[in-house]
């Protein structure tokens, strides 16, 4: 009789545990079917809420300074220098005499056509006279007028290339190492010096082609230069007036103030170009933008429940884009946990910006 009670206890134990490995089975499987396809389970993320604010629309190019004018200086006669008359490294006036070359062949040239000349001058006196009383022929008068006149083209000449054994600076600006040392012949191919004007500098920089109509002479920007820590800024001076067929952009040059001598030609600087200012533009975290194949989409919330928009993206700054059209003032963007949105998920935000 002990035997059957405990037989029957057994069959029923083991038929509970049937039952509840068949429930728990099931269940299993329906928090499967709802993970796989089913109801989506909810989400809790951060939000942020779309406000209309001020949206300052700049582009960032590259550029390099450049000297104002710049030239590399060579006699323009062949020539031995007797004097350099300039210090490497210094600050040079227009005018002033860098390097001269020896000029006492060309200077006695002259002494002697002026003597020449002077001599035919007295000749021309005297048959002024004897040319009215008919001394003399009027074309032996007229021979020695063209002898004075050549005399004197060829003291010109002269005088010219007195003024070229005298390497002048052809504008004021700072002077770069000098090739050459004194005693030594040089030819119009030779290299003295180089010759910068660093006061103004010029910067050079590449826009495309779209954003031209924004530019004009006279614009403000602002660029920085590694080493430097405030930024700088100059006035557009000149646009080319077409695009380059390969970039499709256009040069653009500023003139650039360095009265400080901060700035050196031949730095990278980054240029910021301002463009047009919208004081209701959207904006959201970067982050919150879920790119597609096809298009870019956003997940907001409304009723409680997930969303995703197209949207259609304008301008960049670090960690904000700017939305052209998709979003209206008083959305609420998801900006965590965007990948695992679904359309029609249960959303609770918990921390809300804007």
């Amino acid at each position: 009789m002990l035997f059957r009670n405990n037989h029957k206890y057994c069959l029923l134990l083991l038929s509970c545990f049937w039952a509840t490995s068949l429930f728990s089975c099931k269940s299993n499987k329906q928090d499967a079917n709802n993970e796989r396809g089913g109801r989506p389970r909810g989400l809790k993320a951060e939000g942020y809420i779309i406000v209309p604010q001020t949206f300052q629309k700049d582009f960032t190019a590259s550029g390099s300074l450049r000297p104002n004018e710049e030239v590399e200086v060579h006699p323009e006669i062949s020539g031995r220098i007797t004097a350099i008359r300039f210090r490497e490294g210094s600050y040079v006036s227009r005018g002033q005499t860098l390097v001269q070359l020896n000029d006492a062949d060309i200077r006695a040239q002259i002494q002697k056509l002026r003597a020449q000349r002077g001599l035919q001058e007295k000749l021309l006196a005297r048959q002024e006279d004897l040319v009215r009383i008919g001394g003399i022929s009027r074309q032996e008068y007229e021979a020695t007028q063209t002898t004075i006149a050549t005399i004197n083209a060829d003291i010109a000449f002269q005088e010219a290339q007195l003024r070229k054994t005298r390497i002048v600076a052809p504008f004021s600006g700072k002077v770069g190492l000098r090739q050459v040392s004194v005693g030594a012949v040089v030819s119009p191919t030779t290299i003295v010096a180089s010759l910068q004007q660093v006061q103004p500098l010029k910067i050079d920089f590449t826009v495309p082609d779209q954003y031209k109509a924004g530019l004009s002479a006279g614009k403000t920007v602002f660029f920085e230069v590694d080493g430097q820590p405030e930024p700088f800024s100059g006035k557009i001076s000149a646009i080319e007036p077409g695009a380059d067929v390969n970039t499709r952009s256009v040069r653009v040059r500023a003139i650039v103030p360095n009265r400080d001598s901060k700035l050196v030609p031949g730095s990278f600087a980054s240029v910021t170009i301002p463009m047009e200012s919208s004081a209701s533009s959207i904006l959201v975290p970067s982050q919150a933008i879920i790119p597609t194949t096809r298009e870019k989409k956003v997940a907001i919330v409304r009723k409680g429940k997930a969303d995703m928009v197209v949207v259609e993206l304008g301008e960049r700054t670090n960690d904000m884009v700017e939305i052209v059209h998709g979003l209206v003032p008083g959305d609420t963007v998801i900006t965590t946990g965007i990948m695992q949105v679904k359309p029609g998920m249960d959303v609770q935000i918990v921390r809300l910006r804007g």
